[in-house]
Order: C-alpha cells, then structure tokens, then sequence
C-alpha cells in the first residue's frame, strides 16, 4: 500500500515537473520568432573585410552616436563579438572629406537597462574618441555592444566603400 502511495507522488512529481518544462519552452518559443529582444536590426551586416562593416546608409538624426541617448547599436556581446563589433563599425568611418580616422576607447559610461545586460538587465556604452589628421577636435562616440541597431554612417562622417 505504501508503495503505490508512493508511485503515485513520484509519478505526479514527474507530470507536474514536465507540464513545468513544456510550458516554460513554449512560452519562449512564443516571443518573438523573427528578432532577440532589445533587435532592432532590419537590414542585414554588410562587411569589406572581417574588421570593417561596409556602411551604406548616413543618419539625418544629429544625436545618432554622439548622444548617450542615442547609440550606436554594434550587438555582439553575447556571442562575444562586441568589442569587436564596435572596432568594426569605428573602422568603416572616415572624416567628413573621406580622411583615414583614427580613434581610441575613453571608458566605460552611461548606464540602462536592456534585456541583454550582464547584470540585472543593466548595460554601459562604450565611448570612443574619434579624430583625423586636420581636425580641431575629437568627436564623441556612444556605442552600445549589447542591443543591435540598423548602423548608420552618424552625421559629419562617411564611410568607406568597396
């Protein structure tokens, strides 16, 4: 009599821990099919070479990458290419006059949230400062390495081509 008792807890323990499983895989198959959450890519990655995007398409938005509100979105951090990513984006850029840039990482800034964050839901941009030869100054780059965005040459700048 124990004994059935028993199976009987067992086997519901088992049902109750499948329903559990199906339910949870289910319902995030059911999210969004189509993009990861903080996607908002829409137009596919072009490359010139494995160190360049080939950017095609310039921003009319004057805050686009220069205003922490409104990064550059690079992506890549979990499949741990976003460092790379962002040398990517920064290396298909020229000056406004097709000049060669050259920049560097100033740190680290600038808190939010994303779905994508390492920790609790909470990402840093990177900033990068961006010069060429015959510039008066350094241009200011806000780059997002966990969220993915459509890249746009931001205002100021072009881009190489192929």
């Amino acid at each position: 009599m124990h004994y059935i008792k028993f199976f009987n807890i067992q086997k519901a323990f088992f049902i109750c821990g499948l329903a559990f499983l199906f339910g949870c895989a289910s319902s995030q198959k059911s999210g969004s099919a189509k993009t990861a959450a903080g996607d908002t890519r829409t137009k596919k990655v072009e490359f010139l070479n494995d160190n360049t995007y080939y950017l095609t398409e310039a921003s009319n938005d004057k805050t686009y990458g220069y205003n922490q509100a409104n990064p550059i979105k690079v992506g890549g951090s979990k499949e741990s290419s976003g460092p790379r990513n962002q040398r990517r984006f920064l290396n298909g850029l020229l000056g406004p006059n097709g000049e060669e840039i050259k920049y560097y990482r100033a740190g680290s800034c600038c808190a939010f949230k994303t779905p994508n964050g390492p920790f609790d839901n909470t990402g840093l941009l990177d900033l990068y400062r961006v010069y060429w030869e015959g510039s008066s100054d350094t241009l200011n780059i806000y780059i997002n390495l966990y969220d993915k965005g459509n890249l746009l040459i931001p205002v100021g700048l072009t881009a190489k081509e192929k």
